[in-house]
């Protein structure tokens, strides 16, 4: 089974109790500060992978 098949599998009710079990783990007040770590995480990432692309394009025109 792939990865996208057991997505498809998930229902409300599964994510309904992962989301419990978060709230659980981490409280309502740590979960904001959880998720703006993850997002900048991603935003960082993102700024990464345009960097090396850019690069990528300069030496591909120097090159020429």
């Amino acid at each position: 089974m792939s990865f996208s098949n057991i997505i498809l599998v998930i229902g409300a009710w599964q994510i309904g109790i992962i989301v419990l079990v978060v709230l659980l783990l981490f409280g309502g007040k740590k979960i904001p500060e959880l998720m703006r770590g993850l997002g900048s995480g991603i935003k960082e990432f993102k700024d990464a992978t345009k960097e090396d692309n850019t690069d990528e394009t300069k030496n591909n025109t120097l090159e020429k």
